[in-house]
């Protein structure tokens, strides 16, 4: 169990944080995933920002179980909202967000196996 909790939590770490590194350099691609789903620019950084702490929350997690759990959850709430962007303005090109949520789901519910309720 340990070894699938780490795992998780490093796995999705790292995606959160290339993520979080693509959206607070200005890269283009967040900047036209934001004007797709009528999101204003100026909360780009904003995003990224969330994308940041939840990655420095999980790592954090490993030392202090209670900074991980909060970071997961945020992180889930984050991709949850993320498709439901997509999905109101008609788009479904959910994978990566799904793909997203999924590995923070997996990261909250195995920490919290390894760690206790």
């Amino acid at each position: 169990m340990f070894a699938a909790y780490i795992t998780v939590t490093l796995i999705g770490a790292l995606f959160n944080g290339a993520a979080a590194v693509t959206y607070l350099i200005g890269h283009e691609y967040p900047k036209t995933q934001a004007d797709m789903k009528g999101i204003p620019r100026k909360y780009v950084p904003v995003l990224g920002m969330l994308l940041a702490a939840g990655t420095a929350g999980l790592l954090a997690g490993l030392a202090v179980p209670l900074l991980g759990t909060l970071a997961a959850s945020g992180l889930v709430l984050y991709f949850i909202g993320a498709i439901f962007a997509h999905l109101r303005v008609g788009s479904r090109n959910i994978l990566g967000g799904i793909v997203f949520l999924a590995t923070a789901a997996a990261a909250l519910t195995l920490g919290l196996l390894h760690h206790g309720v």
